[in-house]
C-alpha cells in the first residue's frame, strides 16, 4: 500500500524553518509576512504585482541576452513570468497592502511565485530552489529598492492614461450640456444669496473648463512618473548591476510597457526621494477639489425639487428612503463627492509618507502605492459613473429657472448703467417690498415703456460677457 504524498514542504531562512503547503506558490519570506502584517485584510494593489512581474520578465531576458543567467533558467523564468501575467494565480499573492520594508515583502512574494513557476515548467516541485531560486535567479541584479519604485511608476502610468480619457469624456458631456442649456435663464448666486442672471449652459461651461484643465494636468503629469531607477539596487549605487545590464533591462521595459521610461541618471534620487509621487498626487487632489465643488453644485441646485432651488432634475438610479415614500436622493453626486474626499486623504497619507523618507531609503514607499494606485483606480471609475449616470441625464426645469429671475431684484444690476447704482438699489428694494418683477417696476416707476423694459433686461444681453446693458 503507498504512502499519503505530502501535504507540506518545509523551507528554511535565516530565522529557521517554516512548514508550506505543499503546492503553495509562495515561499517562507511570503509567509512570514502573512503573519507579520496581517492589518488591512487587503492584498497590494494587482496592478502593481503586474508591474513587478514584467520587470522581473525584463530583467531575466536581460540577464539572458548579457550571458549572466543560464539560457534554461532565464527562458523558464521568462515563461513564468509570462504565466503570472494571466493572471490566474492572483491568490498566491496576498502579503497585506500595508508592511514595514519598504516593500520588500511584496517583492519576495513575486519572486517566490515566479521561481516556483519556473520550477515547475522544468519539471520540478514547489521549493526545490537549486533549480531556479527566487533570490540567486529571479532576483539577479536587482533589489526591491529598485524593482518596487520602478514597478510603481509602470502601474501609475497605466492607470493615468484611462483616468485622462475618462476626464476628456467628462468634459465633452459638461459641454453638451452647455450647448443644450445655452438658452435657459437662470438664478446666478454668490454665497449662497441671489446675485445676477446666468444661463444654465453657462454653468455647466463653467464646469468644463475646471475639468479641462485637471484632464490637461494629469495628461503632462506622466512626464514625471518615466524616470525608472532600475539597475540602481540597494541605494542607487548599481552595487551588483553590470553597467550594460542597466541599458539593456530599461531598452527591454520600454519594449515590454509601451511607455517611454527612461534610465535616470541619477538613481540614488528615485530610490530615496518620493517627491513624484506627492506631485501626481497633488494632480489628482486638484481634480477631487473640481470634483467634489461640482458635485456639491448639482446637489444644491437639484434639491428640493419642491423645497429646495429644483432648477435641475439629475436622473433617478434609486429608491432614497426606507420609509419616506417616493424619495429619491442624489446618489451618484453623492458617490462622487466621497470618492473626491477620499482622494484627498490619500493625498495628506502620500504626503506624510514621502517626507518621512530617511537617507537613501523610504521605508513607507508601500503606503504612497496603496494610497496612489487606489486614488487613481477609484477616481477612474467615479469618473465613468458620474458621467454616465448623472451628468448626461441631467435636465433643467426652465419653468422652475425662469420663476426664479422673475421673482429675484437681481435684475436691478442691469440698470446701474441708466440710473446709478444708488438708484438701482432703490429698484431692488421696491421690487422685493411690492413683490414685483423689475421689469414691472421699470414701467410703473421709471416711465421704461414694456419695450425698452424688455430690450434692457434681455437674457441675452444680461448674460452676455461685459457690462449689462451696453
Amino acid at each position: 500500500m503507498s504512502a499519503n504524498p505530502p501535504e507540506h514542504r518545509t523551507e528554511t531562512d535565516l530565522l529557521g524553518s517554516r512548514s508550506l503547503p505543499v503546492h503553495a506558490l509562495y515561499g517562507i519570506h511570503t509567509l512570514r509576512a502573512l503573519d507579520n502584517f496581517s492589518v488591512s485584510g487587503k492584498p497590494a494593489n494587482y496592478h502593481l504585482i503586474e508591474a513587478i512581474i514584467i520587470v522581473k520578465k525584463a530583467a531575466a531576458m536581460a540577464n539572458k541576452r548579457l550571458g549572466k543567467l543560464p539560457a534554461e533558467t532565464a527562458a523558464a523564468i521568462i515563461g513564468a513570468c509570462d504565466e503570472a501575467l494571466h493572471g490566474e494565480y492572483k491568490d498566491q499573492f496576498p502579503v497585506d497592502a500595508f508592511q514595514g520594508g519598504a516593500g520588500t515583502s511584496t517583492h519576495m512574494n513575486v519572486n517566490e511565485v515566479i521561481a516556483n513557476l519556473a520550477i515547475l515548467r522544468l519539471g520540478g516541485q514547489p521549493g526545490q530552489y537549486e533549480l531556479v531560486h527566487p533570490i540567486d535567479h529571479v532576483n539577479y541584479s536587482q533589489s526591491t529598492n529598485d524593482v518596487y519604485p520602478t514597478a510603481l511608476r509602470i502601474a501609475a502610468i497605466r492607470l493615468l492614461r484611462p483616468l485622462a480619457k475618462a476626464f476628456a469624456s467628462l468634459q465633452e458631456a459638461l459641454q453638451q450640456k452647455e450647448q443644450e442649456f445655452a438658452d435657459v435663464l437662470k438664478l446666478g448666486r454668490t454665497q449662497l444669496m441671489d446675485a445676477l442672471p446666468m444661463t444654465a449652459g453657462q454653468g455647466f461651461g463653467a464646469y468644463a473648463k475646471a475639468v479641462a484643465r485637471d484632464r490637461w494636468r494629469l495628461y503632462k503629469v506622466e512626464e514625471r512618473l518615466r524616470e525608472v531607477n532600475i539597475g540602481g539596487t540597494a541605494i542607487g549605487t548599481g552595487l551588483n548591476a553590470p553597467l550594460k545590464y542597466i541599458y539593456t533591462v530599461t531598452d527591454l521595459l520600454q519594449d515590454l510597457t509601451g511607455l517611454g521610461l527612461a534610465r535616470s541618471e541619477y538613481p540614488m534620487d528615485p530610490t530615496q526621494n518620493m517627491d513624484v509621487f506627492v506631485e501626481v498626487s497633488g494632480m489628482l487632489k486638484a481634480a477631487a477639489a473640481s470634483l467634489l465643488k461640482i458635485s456639491n453644485d448639482l446637489r444644491l441646485l437639484a434639491s428640493g425639487p419642491q423645497g429646495g432651488i429644483g432648477e435641475l432634475k439629475l436622473p433617478a438610479v434609486q429608491a432614497g428612503s426606507s420609509i419616506m415614500p417616493g424619495k429619491v436622493n442624489p446618489v451618484i453626486a453623492e458617490m462622487m463627492g466621497q470618492t473626491a474626499m477620499r482622494i484627498i486623504a490619500n493625498d495628506s497619507s502620500i504626503t506624510m509618507a514621502a517626507m518621512s523618507g530617511q537617507l537613501e531609503l523610504n521605508a513607507f514607499t508601500p503606503l504612497i502605492a496603496e494610497c496612489l494606485l487606489e486614488s487613481l483606480e477609484m477616481l477612474t471609475r467615479a469618473v465613468t459613473l458620474f458621467e454616465d449616470k448623472c451628468i448626461r441625464g441631467i435636465e433643467a426645469d426652465r419653468d422652475r429657472c425662469a420663476e426664479s429671475v422673475e421673482r429675484s431684484s437681481a435684475l436691478a444690476t442691469a440698470m446701474v448703467d441708466y440710473v446709478g447704482y444708488e438708484e438701482a438699489s432703490r429698484l431692488a428694494k421696491t421690487a422685493q417690498q411690492d413683490k414685483l418683477a423689475v421689469k414691472d417696476i421699470l414701467v410703473r416707476d421709471y416711465n421704461f415703456s414694456e419695450e425698452e423694459a424688455a430690450r434692457i433686461l434681455n437674457p441675452r444681453q444680461v448674460t452676455k460677457p461685459g457690462i449689462p446693458g451696453k
